[in-house]
Protein backbone atom coordinates (compact mmCIF):
# COMPACT_ATOMS: atom_id res chain seq x y z
CA UNK A 1 0.00 0.00 0.00
CA UNK A 2 1.46 3.22 -0.98
CA UNK A 3 0.81 5.89 1.63
CA UNK A 4 2.27 10.02 1.23
CA UNK A 5 1.22 13.42 1.71
CA UNK A 6 -1.27 12.98 -0.86
CA UNK A 7 -3.38 10.25 0.83
CA UNK A 8 -4.32 12.98 3.34
CA UNK A 9 -6.35 14.75 1.04
CA UNK A 10 -7.97 11.50 -0.50
CA UNK A 11 -9.29 9.64 2.70
CA UNK A 12 -8.81 12.07 5.51
CA UNK A 13 -11.68 14.46 6.27
CA UNK A 14 -10.61 18.08 5.76
CA UNK A 15 -10.58 20.06 8.61
CA UNK A 16 -6.43 20.35 8.56
CA UNK A 17 -3.83 21.25 6.26
CA UNK A 18 -0.64 19.91 7.11
CA UNK A 19 2.33 21.06 5.89
CA UNK A 20 3.93 19.72 2.81
CA UNK A 21 6.18 16.84 4.33
CA UNK A 22 4.65 13.37 5.88
CA UNK A 23 6.56 12.99 9.67
CA UNK A 24 8.80 9.55 9.36
CA UNK A 25 9.98 9.47 13.08
CA UNK A 26 11.21 11.56 15.46
CA UNK A 27 13.31 11.96 18.80
CA UNK A 28 13.64 14.86 21.31
CA UNK A 29 14.00 18.24 19.48
CA UNK A 30 13.89 16.94 16.56
CA UNK A 31 11.31 15.89 13.50
CA UNK A 32 12.34 13.64 10.43
CA UNK A 33 10.08 13.26 7.43
CA UNK A 34 9.77 10.52 4.73
CA UNK A 35 11.98 12.44 2.22
CA UNK A 36 15.00 12.40 5.28
CA UNK A 37 14.29 15.96 5.84
CA UNK A 38 15.28 17.02 9.59
CA UNK A 39 13.37 19.85 11.47
CA UNK A 40 13.60 21.68 14.70
CA UNK A 41 10.62 21.26 15.96
CA UNK A 42 9.65 24.54 18.46
CA UNK A 43 5.98 23.27 18.36
CA UNK A 44 6.38 20.07 20.93
CA UNK A 45 3.13 18.55 19.25
CA UNK A 46 1.01 21.87 20.16
CA UNK A 47 2.84 22.02 23.56
CA UNK A 48 2.32 17.88 24.04
CA UNK A 49 5.20 16.62 23.74
CA UNK A 50 6.21 18.15 27.19
CA UNK A 51 9.78 15.81 27.52
CA UNK A 52 10.30 16.29 23.64
CA UNK A 53 9.68 13.16 20.99
CA UNK A 54 10.13 9.47 22.27
CA UNK A 55 11.52 10.44 25.32
CA UNK A 56 13.59 6.88 26.53
CA UNK A 57 11.81 7.67 30.21
CA UNK A 58 8.24 7.16 28.60
CA UNK A 59 9.45 4.44 26.34
CA UNK A 60 10.23 2.28 29.63
CA UNK A 61 7.03 3.27 31.71
CA UNK A 62 5.10 2.55 28.21
CA UNK A 63 6.61 -1.14 27.81
CA UNK A 64 6.66 -2.09 31.83
CA UNK A 65 2.99 -1.01 31.60
CA UNK A 66 1.53 -2.67 28.34
CA UNK A 67 3.30 -6.08 30.33
CA UNK A 68 1.20 -5.05 33.51
CA UNK A 69 -2.36 -3.65 32.27
CA UNK A 70 -3.56 -1.32 29.14
CA UNK A 71 -6.89 -1.05 29.89
CA UNK A 72 -9.59 -1.88 32.39
CA UNK A 73 -13.21 -0.43 32.31
CA UNK A 74 -14.36 2.08 35.33
CA UNK A 75 -16.16 -0.49 37.30
CA UNK A 76 -12.60 -1.74 38.99
CA UNK A 77 -9.89 0.84 39.94
CA UNK A 78 -5.99 0.54 39.16
CA UNK A 79 -2.85 1.59 41.05
CA UNK A 80 -1.33 3.91 38.27
CA UNK A 81 -4.55 5.86 38.44
CA UNK A 82 -4.55 6.11 41.77
CA UNK A 83 -1.14 7.03 42.28
CA UNK A 84 -1.85 9.75 39.49
CA UNK A 85 -4.46 10.78 41.27
CA UNK A 86 -2.65 11.82 44.41
CA UNK A 87 0.36 12.95 42.77
CA UNK A 88 -1.85 15.73 41.55
CA UNK A 89 -3.74 16.46 44.86
CA UNK A 90 -0.55 16.66 46.66
CA UNK A 91 1.41 18.78 43.78
CA UNK A 92 -1.75 21.40 43.80
CA UNK A 93 -4.53 23.04 46.17
CA UNK A 94 -7.35 20.64 44.89
CA UNK A 95 -8.85 17.82 46.67
CA UNK A 96 -10.21 15.40 44.11
CA UNK A 97 -9.43 14.06 40.31
CA UNK A 98 -11.34 13.25 37.46
CA UNK A 99 -9.64 11.46 34.35
CA UNK A 100 -10.37 11.97 30.90
CA UNK A 101 -9.05 11.99 27.68
CA UNK A 102 -8.35 15.78 26.24
CA UNK A 103 -8.34 19.19 26.84
CA UNK A 104 -11.74 19.83 25.45
CA UNK A 105 -13.25 16.73 27.98
CA UNK A 106 -11.79 18.34 30.83
CA UNK A 107 -13.27 21.48 30.02
CA UNK A 108 -16.78 20.00 29.49
CA UNK A 109 -16.48 17.99 32.35
CA UNK A 110 -15.62 21.06 34.35
CA UNK A 111 -18.36 23.21 32.40
CA UNK A 112 -21.00 20.00 33.83
CA UNK A 113 -19.66 20.42 36.95
CA UNK A 114 -20.60 24.30 37.55
CA UNK A 115 -23.98 23.84 36.39
CA UNK A 116 -24.72 20.59 38.43
CA UNK A 117 -23.04 22.41 41.62
CA UNK A 118 -25.64 25.54 41.03
CA UNK A 119 -28.63 23.38 40.41
CA UNK A 120 -28.12 21.39 43.44
CA UNK A 121 -27.29 24.71 45.35
CA UNK A 122 -29.20 27.42 44.22
CA UNK A 123 -31.54 26.88 40.88
CA UNK A 124 -32.15 25.83 37.75
CA UNK A 125 -31.48 29.41 36.75
CA UNK A 126 -28.31 30.21 37.82
CA UNK A 127 -26.74 28.67 34.75
CA UNK A 128 -24.76 31.36 33.22
CA UNK A 129 -21.47 30.32 32.23
CA UNK A 130 -18.95 33.60 31.86
CA UNK A 131 -15.84 33.57 29.18
CA UNK A 132 -13.89 35.58 27.57
CA UNK A 133 -13.63 36.62 23.73
CA UNK A 134 -10.63 35.20 21.39
CA UNK A 135 -10.27 32.53 24.23
CA UNK A 136 -10.31 28.54 23.26
CA UNK A 137 -11.86 25.41 25.65
CA UNK A 138 -12.07 22.55 22.85
CA UNK A 139 -14.20 21.33 19.88
CA UNK A 140 -16.62 19.58 21.64
CA UNK A 141 -20.15 21.31 20.69
CA UNK A 142 -20.57 22.53 24.39
CA UNK A 143 -16.66 23.55 24.91
CA UNK A 144 -16.12 25.33 21.09
CA UNK A 145 -19.23 27.73 22.09
CA UNK A 146 -17.73 28.51 25.80
CA UNK A 147 -14.59 29.56 23.32
CA UNK A 148 -14.77 33.02 22.60
CA UNK A 149 -14.07 32.47 18.67
CA UNK A 150 -17.52 32.48 16.45
CA UNK A 151 -15.25 30.97 13.09
CA UNK A 152 -15.08 28.04 15.20
CA UNK A 153 -18.44 27.46 16.87
CA UNK A 154 -20.71 29.17 13.69
CA UNK A 155 -22.81 26.94 11.44
CA UNK A 156 -23.45 24.00 13.82
CA UNK A 157 -27.27 24.70 14.66
CA UNK A 158 -28.52 26.23 17.79
CA UNK A 159 -25.74 27.44 20.35
CA UNK A 160 -25.95 25.91 23.95
CA UNK A 161 -27.74 28.64 26.01
CA UNK A 162 -26.88 30.95 28.91
CA UNK A 163 -22.95 31.59 27.80
CA UNK A 164 -21.33 35.01 28.02
CA UNK A 165 -18.60 36.20 26.02
CA UNK A 166 -16.32 39.35 27.82
CA UNK A 167 -13.35 41.23 26.71
CA UNK A 168 -10.88 39.75 28.62
CA UNK A 169 -8.77 41.89 31.40
CA UNK A 170 -11.68 44.08 31.03
CA UNK A 171 -12.33 44.85 35.16
CA UNK A 172 -15.14 47.18 34.42
CA UNK A 173 -17.05 45.23 32.68
CA UNK A 174 -16.61 41.86 33.90
CA UNK A 175 -18.20 43.62 37.37
CA UNK A 176 -20.80 44.76 35.53
CA UNK A 177 -22.06 41.83 34.02
CA UNK A 178 -21.40 38.71 37.05
CA UNK A 179 -24.24 38.09 38.70
CA UNK A 180 -26.33 35.95 41.11
CA UNK A 181 -27.25 33.89 37.67
CA UNK A 182 -23.73 33.20 36.82
CA UNK A 183 -22.56 29.73 38.14
CA UNK A 184 -19.10 29.48 36.46
CA UNK A 185 -16.26 31.73 35.28
CA UNK A 186 -14.03 29.81 33.04
CA UNK A 187 -10.64 31.87 31.57
CA UNK A 188 -6.93 30.97 30.15
CA UNK A 189 -4.43 32.30 32.46
CA UNK A 190 -2.18 32.86 28.83
CA UNK A 191 -5.39 32.98 26.16
CA UNK A 192 -3.75 30.34 23.38
CA UNK A 193 -5.34 30.36 20.55
CA UNK A 194 -6.47 33.87 21.17
CA UNK A 195 -2.36 35.41 20.76
CA UNK A 196 -0.54 34.12 24.12
CA UNK A 197 -2.48 36.88 26.39
CA UNK A 198 -1.50 36.73 29.89
CA UNK A 199 -3.79 37.33 32.27
CA UNK A 200 -3.82 40.81 34.37
CA UNK A 201 -3.48 40.08 38.15
CA UNK A 202 -5.15 42.84 38.86
CA UNK A 203 -8.35 41.75 36.61
CA UNK A 204 -7.68 38.46 37.98
CA UNK A 205 -7.59 39.23 41.47
CA UNK A 206 -11.41 41.32 41.05
CA UNK A 207 -12.78 37.71 38.85
CA UNK A 208 -11.62 35.93 41.96
CA UNK A 209 -13.12 38.49 44.48
CA UNK A 210 -16.47 38.23 42.81
CA UNK A 211 -16.89 34.66 41.93
CA UNK A 212 -16.33 33.87 45.52
CA UNK A 213 -19.04 36.74 46.13
CA UNK A 214 -21.96 35.42 43.84
CA UNK A 215 -20.68 31.77 44.39
CA UNK A 216 -19.66 31.23 40.84
CA UNK A 217 -17.27 28.51 40.41
CA UNK A 218 -13.89 29.62 39.17
CA UNK A 219 -12.26 27.30 36.62
CA UNK A 220 -8.91 27.87 35.19
CA UNK A 221 -8.29 26.54 31.85
CA UNK A 222 -4.57 24.90 32.25
CA UNK A 223 -4.96 22.58 29.41
CA UNK A 224 -1.63 24.25 27.25
CA UNK A 225 -0.18 26.54 30.41
CA UNK A 226 -0.09 23.26 32.83
CA UNK A 227 2.61 20.68 33.08
CA UNK A 228 5.24 22.98 33.59
CA UNK A 229 5.00 24.93 30.51
CA UNK A 230 5.04 28.54 32.24
CA UNK A 231 7.71 27.53 34.96
CA UNK A 232 5.76 26.73 37.54
CA UNK A 233 3.54 23.21 37.57
CA UNK A 234 0.21 25.16 36.80
CA UNK A 235 0.34 28.40 35.88
CA UNK A 236 -2.05 29.67 38.86
CA UNK A 237 0.93 28.78 41.16
CA UNK A 238 2.62 31.81 39.55
CA UNK A 239 -0.58 34.11 40.07
CA UNK A 240 -1.75 33.97 43.65
CA UNK A 241 -4.54 33.47 42.86
CA UNK A 242 -6.42 29.57 43.48
CA UNK A 243 -9.33 28.37 41.35
CA UNK A 244 -12.14 25.76 42.50
CA UNK A 245 -10.76 24.12 39.57
CA UNK A 246 -8.20 23.50 36.87
CA UNK A 247 -8.45 21.19 33.53
CA UNK A 248 -4.98 19.88 32.31
CA UNK A 249 -4.08 17.60 29.44
CA UNK A 250 -1.90 18.17 26.38
CA UNK A 251 1.89 17.56 28.36
CA UNK A 252 0.66 15.34 30.77
CA UNK A 253 0.99 12.41 28.56
CA UNK A 254 4.04 13.81 26.80
CA UNK A 255 2.56 12.24 24.14
CA UNK A 256 -0.08 10.15 25.24
CA UNK A 257 -3.93 11.16 25.29
CA UNK A 258 -4.82 12.41 28.87
CA UNK A 259 -6.33 15.03 30.59
CA UNK A 260 -8.53 15.92 34.23
CA UNK A 261 -10.23 17.86 36.10
CA UNK A 262 -8.77 18.67 39.51
CA UNK A 263 -11.14 20.45 41.93
CA UNK A 264 -12.32 21.74 45.62
CA UNK A 265 -13.89 18.83 47.48
CA UNK A 266 -17.05 21.28 47.52
CA UNK A 267 -17.53 21.30 44.51
CA UNK A 268 -16.12 18.00 43.18
CA UNK A 269 -18.64 16.41 45.91
CA UNK A 270 -21.42 17.00 43.76
CA UNK A 271 -20.19 14.70 40.99
CA UNK A 272 -21.98 10.98 42.43
CA UNK A 273 -22.45 7.75 40.88
CA UNK A 274 -24.03 8.23 37.23
CA UNK A 275 -23.36 11.91 36.74
CA UNK A 276 -20.28 12.20 34.64
CA UNK A 277 -18.30 9.10 32.78
CA UNK A 278 -15.70 8.04 30.64
CA UNK A 279 -14.51 4.77 28.93
CA UNK A 280 -11.09 5.43 28.74
CA UNK A 281 -10.80 8.74 31.43
CA UNK A 282 -7.89 7.16 33.80
CA UNK A 283 -6.45 4.66 31.29
CA UNK A 284 -3.52 2.46 33.15
CA UNK A 285 -1.10 3.16 30.52
CA UNK A 286 -1.23 6.78 30.38
CA UNK A 287 -1.68 7.40 33.90
CA UNK A 288 1.50 5.45 34.31
CA UNK A 289 3.16 7.97 31.83
CA UNK A 290 1.51 10.38 33.49
CA UNK A 291 3.15 10.05 36.64
CA UNK A 292 6.31 9.59 35.32
CA UNK A 293 6.09 12.93 33.51
CA UNK A 294 4.44 14.45 36.21
CA UNK A 295 7.26 13.73 38.82
CA UNK A 296 10.08 14.89 36.44
CA UNK A 297 8.43 17.95 35.49
CA UNK A 298 7.39 18.98 38.94
CA UNK A 299 10.74 19.06 40.59
CA UNK A 300 11.77 22.59 40.94
CA UNK A 301 15.28 22.53 39.85
CA UNK A 302 13.53 21.67 36.28
CA UNK A 303 10.65 24.12 36.92
CA UNK A 304 13.41 26.76 37.13
CA UNK A 305 15.13 26.05 33.89
CA UNK A 306 12.08 26.02 32.10
CA UNK A 307 11.88 29.70 33.33
CA UNK A 308 15.08 30.27 32.73
CA UNK A 309 15.51 29.05 28.78
CA UNK A 310 12.06 30.95 28.20
CA UNK A 311 13.54 34.54 29.42
CA UNK A 312 16.61 33.25 27.33
CA UNK A 313 14.20 32.43 24.34
CA UNK A 314 12.57 35.12 24.68
CA UNK A 315 15.46 38.04 24.69
CA UNK A 316 16.84 36.38 21.51
CA UNK A 317 13.41 36.59 19.98
CA UNK A 318 12.88 40.20 20.80
CA UNK A 319 16.29 40.82 19.37
CA UNK A 320 15.58 39.44 16.26
CA UNK A 321 12.03 41.63 16.60
CA UNK A 322 14.25 44.54 16.46
CA UNK A 323 16.96 44.11 14.27
CA UNK A 324 13.87 43.65 11.09
CA UNK A 325 11.34 45.27 12.79
CA UNK A 326 9.31 42.43 12.53
CA UNK A 327 7.97 42.14 15.93
CA UNK A 328 5.78 44.67 17.51
CA UNK A 329 6.41 42.35 21.11
CA UNK A 330 7.24 39.02 22.57
CA UNK A 331 4.68 38.15 24.96
CA UNK A 332 3.96 35.11 27.26
CA UNK A 333 5.72 33.28 30.02
CA UNK A 334 8.23 30.35 30.37
CA UNK A 335 8.15 28.16 27.33
CA UNK A 336 4.72 29.33 25.85
CA UNK A 337 5.93 32.58 23.87
CA UNK A 338 4.24 34.77 20.90
CA UNK A 339 5.67 36.96 18.67
CA UNK A 340 3.24 40.09 17.82
CA UNK A 341 3.54 40.99 14.15
CA UNK A 342 4.30 44.82 13.94
CA UNK A 343 1.23 46.79 11.64
CA UNK A 344 3.35 46.66 8.72
CA UNK A 345 3.02 42.51 8.34
CA UNK A 346 -0.62 41.94 10.44
CA UNK A 347 -2.24 38.78 8.65
CA UNK A 348 1.11 37.27 8.07
CA UNK A 349 1.67 34.89 10.99
CA UNK A 350 1.07 32.12 8.31
CA UNK A 351 3.87 33.03 5.64
CA UNK A 352 6.47 33.46 8.58
CA UNK A 353 5.46 29.61 9.46
CA UNK A 354 5.59 28.98 6.20
CA UNK A 355 9.61 30.72 5.68
CA UNK A 356 10.40 28.23 8.46
CA UNK A 357 8.92 25.64 7.13
CA UNK A 358 11.34 26.21 4.16
CA UNK A 359 14.17 26.68 6.65
CA UNK A 360 13.25 23.29 8.19
CA UNK A 361 12.48 25.15 11.58
CA UNK A 362 8.64 24.42 12.41
CA UNK A 363 6.52 26.53 14.68
CA UNK A 364 2.71 27.31 15.58
CA UNK A 365 0.64 30.20 14.78
CA UNK A 366 -1.68 32.05 17.59
CA UNK A 367 -4.29 33.86 14.94
CA UNK A 368 -3.14 35.59 11.70
CA UNK A 369 -0.84 37.95 13.89
CA UNK A 370 1.35 35.66 16.01
CA UNK A 371 4.07 33.56 15.63
CA UNK A 372 3.44 31.05 18.79
CA UNK A 373 6.74 28.95 19.89
CA UNK A 374 5.88 26.31 22.56
CA UNK A 375 9.06 23.68 22.27
CA UNK A 376 9.87 20.51 24.89
CA UNK A 377 10.49 21.98 28.35
CA UNK A 378 13.61 19.94 28.22
CA UNK A 379 14.93 21.24 25.07
CA UNK A 380 18.68 22.33 25.45
CA UNK A 381 19.87 26.19 24.75
CA UNK A 382 22.10 24.76 22.39
CA UNK A 383 18.95 24.11 20.72
CA UNK A 384 17.29 27.38 20.99
CA UNK A 385 19.94 28.89 19.42
CA UNK A 386 19.73 27.11 16.46
CA UNK A 387 16.20 27.84 16.47
CA UNK A 388 16.86 31.49 16.53
CA UNK A 389 19.53 31.03 13.86
CA UNK A 390 16.81 29.35 11.55
CA UNK A 391 14.10 31.83 12.47
CA UNK A 392 16.29 34.66 11.78
CA UNK A 393 17.18 33.27 8.46
CA UNK A 394 13.25 32.75 7.68
CA UNK A 395 12.75 36.34 8.92
CA UNK A 396 15.15 37.80 6.37
CA UNK A 397 12.97 36.06 3.72
CA UNK A 398 10.05 37.03 5.22
CA UNK A 399 10.41 40.82 4.92
CA UNK A 400 12.48 40.89 1.51
CA UNK A 401 8.96 39.13 0.30
CA UNK A 402 6.75 41.92 -1.76
CA UNK A 403 3.72 39.82 -1.24
CA UNK A 404 3.66 40.48 2.60
CA UNK A 405 4.52 43.87 2.85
Amino acid sequence: MSISRKTFDEVMFQCYKPLDMMIQRAHGAFVYDSSGNRYLDLTAGIAVNSLGHTPKGVQKVIRKQADELIHCSNIFTNKKTLELGKKLVSMTDFDRVFFVNSGAEANECALKLARRVAFNEANDEKNEIISFLNSFHGRTLFSVCVGGQDKYSDGFGPKPAAITHLPYNDVETFTRTISEKTCAVILEPVQGEGGIIPVDPKFLKTVRELCSKYKAMLIFDEVQTGVGRTGALYEYQNLGVIPDAITTAKGLGAGLPIGAVLAKEEFARHFGPGTHGSTFGGNPLACAVGCYVIEKIGDPVFLNKVREKGQYLKEGLESIGRKYGVFEEVRGKGLLLGCVLTDRYQGRSGSLQQYGFKHKLLTLVAGSNVLRIAPPLNIKKSLLDKGLKMLEKAVTDFTADQSVK
